[in-house]
C-alpha cells in the first residue's frame, strides 16, 4: 500500500498549478490528526516534516493502508491550496485563479476516486490472496489428518480382525491342576511354562531353586504359576503328583498354581519354510500366550521364567525393591539376568498386547527378539539391565537347540577405571569428608551433611568416553546406615566450558536401597560418548549421607 501512496503525491504533482513553489510546513512537536481523533506521536510515522520532495517541500510516511487515509491526505492539501490562494487573489485576477482551482479540482477529485478505487480493489486482492492461502493450508490439513485417520482406522481394524479370529481368544482351553488362584490380587506372577522334553525336564529343579531361595516373608506376595502344555495325559498326572508331593505346603496357602493349558485349533502349526526353529518358536510363543494369558489380572507385575533356572537367594527381594524405587518411571521390561528370555519383568496391564504382538509375525521369527521389539514398541528405547543377574540355566541347550536360543555371552568387567575428571557438588561435607572422595578407587569415602532435594554430587570427564557400566554405592558397607534413600543417577554429554557441565542428562536409572549397578546402553544414531555422572538427591533426608564410591567402566581405546 506504500505504493499507492507514493503514486498519490506523484499524481498530486501532475495536476497541480504550483510548481515548485508550495512549502508545508509543521511546528516541531506538532501532531497530524487523523480519522477518529487518533493522532500519530511527535516524530513519529504520519508527522510531516519540512523535506524537499520534486519541488514540494514535505514528505509523508504512512504506515496504514486504507483508502480514508488517501482521502484525508487530499483534504489536509486542499485545505493547504486554499490558504494558498488566499494570497494568490491579491496579486492576479481572481476569475482566471478560479477557473484554475475548479479545473484543479474536478481533475483532483477524478485522479482521487481512482486511487480510492485502486486501494480498495488491492486490500481485497490481499485479502483473497490471504484467504487462498488459508484454505489451501485447511485443505492440505484436512487431506493429511484424513489420511493418519484413514491409516488408524486400518490398523484398528486389522487389529480388531485378528482379535475377533485370534484362536487365543476363542479356543484357549484350561484345567485347574493343583492349588487355585488367590482371592486377592497379588504383587507378583512368577509365570513357568512347561512341557515333555526329550533331554529331561528340570521344572521341578526350578521349583525347589525358587522356593529355597525365598524367606516365607518373600513368599507372601508371589504367586507362583505353572503352566503345563503337553497333551500326553501320562506325562501330566506323573508331574503333577510330583509337585503335589514336593510342594505340598505352597499349594495349600495357594504360592504355587499348577494348569493345563491348550489351544484348539491351533496356532501351534508347522513351519513351511524348512526353518529348523520355526517348529520350536511356534510352540514356545503359543505356550507363552497361555501362560500370560491367565496371568491376566492375577497380579500388577509378571516374571517370566523358563523351566529350566537356577534362581540366586533373595531375588524377590531384589525385584520387589527394584520395583518400588521404578514404580513412578517408565518402563516397559526390567531385565534381571543375561539369558535372553528368563528374568524379564513386565507389567501385568501390559500382557494382553504382548501375546497379540506375538502373532503378528512370522511364525519362526525368535520370541527373544520380539521381546525386544514389544519394549521399542512401547517406546523404552535401551535395555534396563541390571549388572547382578539373579536367574542362570541349569543345564545348557541340546546341541540342535542351540542355534535357535542363543545365550548371550556374559560380558566380563575387569576392575573399575574411572577415567579423568572433576568432581563438584552443592552438598555441605563433613569435616575431612570432601566430594571428590567419592569417585578415588581406594578406601576414602565422601560424608554429607543436611542433604536436601536437589542437592548433587556430578562427575565431570577430563574427556568423553564410552561408559559401559556403572556402579554407585552408598551407606555403610556392614549395615547399610546412612544410604542415600532417594535419587536417580543421571548421565550427561555436550560439555560446555564456561561454566563447566553438561548441556543434556538421560535417567540410567534410581538407586535402589542406596545402591545402583547397571549396564549403559545407547539408542542408534545416538551419542555414544558421555561426558559426565550425576547423583541427583530427589528428597531431604534427616540422617547424614554416606557415598562410599563411584565406580565406571569405559570401552578401551585402540
Amino acid at each position: 500500500m506504500r505504493l499507492v501512496v507514493r503514486a498519490v503525491l506523484v499524481a498530486v504533482r501532475a495536476v497541480s498549478p504550483f510548481p515548485g513553489s508550495f512549502t508545508k510546513t509543521q511546528p516541531k512537536g506538532t501532531k497530524t490528526a487523523l480519522k477518529g481523533g487518533e493522532s500519530l506521536g511527535e516524530n513519529e510515522g504520519g508527522v510531516i516534516d519540512q523535506n524537499n520532495f520534486n519541488g514540494f517541500h514535505w514528505s509523508i510516511f504512512i504506515v496504514t493502508n486504507t483508502p480514508s487515509t488517501i482521502f484525508i491526505l487530499f483534504n489536509s492539501l486542499f485545505g493547504e491550496m486554499a490558504l494558498h490562494s488566499g494570497k494568490r487573489r491579491s496579486d492576479s485576477n481572481s476569475c482566471c485563479w478560479l477557473s484554475t482551482l475548479h479545473q484543479f479540482r474536478w481533475r483532483s477529485i477524478l485522479v482521487t476516486a481512482s486511487l480510492i478505487a485502486l486501494g480498495v480493489f488491492l486490500e481485497k486482492v490481499n485479502k483473497t490472496a490471504e484467504h487462498s492461502v488459508l484454505e489451501k493450508e485447511k485443505i492440505i490439513g484436512q487431506i493429511i489428518q484424513e489420511q493418519m485417520n484413514s491409516e488408524i482406522k486400518n490398523h484398528l481394524d486389522t487389529f480388531k480382525e485378528m482379535q475377533k479370529t485370534f484362536p487365543l481368544f476363542k479356543h484357549a482351553n484350561y484345567t485347574l491342576l493343583a492349588g487355585a488362584p488367590p482371592w486377592k490380587k497379588k504383587l507378583l506372577t512368577v509365570g513357568i511354562a512347561s512341557a515333555q522334553s526329550s533331554h529331561g525336564n528340570y521344572l521341578l529343579d526350578t521349583l525347589k531353586s525358587l522356593f529355597q531361595a525365598s524367606s516365607k516373608y518373600e513368599l507372601e506376595h508371589p504367586l507362583v504359576l505353572v503352566l503345563l502344555s503337553d497333551s500326553d495325559p501320562q506325562w501330566l498326572s506323573q508331574t503333577v503328583a510330583k509337585i503335589s508331593n514336593l510342594f505340598t505346603w505352597f499349594i495349600e496357602t495357594q504360592e504355587l498354581l499348577v494348569v493345563h493349558g491348550l489351544l484348539h485349533g491351533s496356532l501351534v502349526r508347522t513351519v513351511d519354510d524348512g526353518s529348523p526353529c520355526g517348529e520350536l518358536y511356534s510352540k514356545q510363543r503359543a505356550d507363552f500366550a497361555l501362560l500370560m494369558n491367565f496371568a491376566n489380572n492375577l497380579s500388577d507385575y509378571f516374571l517370566l521364567l523358563e523351566d529350566n533356572v537356577y534362581c540366586t537367594s533373595g531375588f524377590v527381594s531384589t525385584i520387589y525393591r527394584t520395583l518400588a524405587a521404578w514404580e513412578d518411571l517408565p518402563w516397559v521390561i526390567l531385565e534381571f539376568s543375561r539369558l535372553s528370555i528368563s528374568g524379564r519383568v513386565f507389567h501385568t496391564s501390559d500382557l494382553p498386547r504382548l501375546i497379540s504382538f506375538f502373532f503378528l509375525f512370522p511364525m519362526d521369527t525368535p520370541t527373544y527378539l520380539l521381546l525386544s521389539e514389544f519394549r521399542l514398541l512401547l517406546n523404552q528405547n535401551v535395555p534396563i539391565h541390571f549388572s547382578s543377574s539373579i536367574f542362570y540355566r541349569l543345564t545348557g541347550y541340546l546341541e540342535s537347540e542351540r542355534a535357535c536360543f542363543p545365550v548371550e555371552q556374559a560380558v566380563v568387567f575387569r576392575n573399575p577405571d574411572n577415567p579423568v575428571g572433576v568432581v563438584v557438588s552443592n552438598m555441605i561435607p563433613a569435616v575431612s569428608y570432601m566430594p571428590y572422595y567419592a569417585y578415588i578407587l581406594n578406601q576414602d569415602h565422601f560424608i554429607g551433611v543436611e542433604v536436601w532435594e536437589g542437592n548433587f554430587l556430578t562427575v565431570i570427564l577430563d574427556k568423553p568416553h564410552k561408559i559401559l557400566r556403572v556402579a554407585v554405592l552408598t551407606g555403610s558397607e556392614e549395615n547399610g546406615m546412612y544410604h542415600l534413600q532417594k535419587a536417580h543417577v543421571l548421565l550427561g554429554s555436550g560439555l560446555t566450558e564456561e561454566p563447566m557441565h553438561c548441556t543434556q542428562y538421560t535417567l540410567l536409572g534410581p538407586l535402589v536401597k542406596g545402591n545402583l549397578d547397571q549396564r549403559v546402553f545407547y539408542e542408534e544414531d545416538s551419542v555414544e560418548e558421555l561426558s559426565c555422572i550425576q547423583l541427583l538427591v530427589l528428597a531431604p533426608q534427616e540422617s547424614l549421607l554416606l557415598i562410599r564410591q563411584i565406580k565406571v567402566w569405559t570401552e578401551k581405546e585402540n
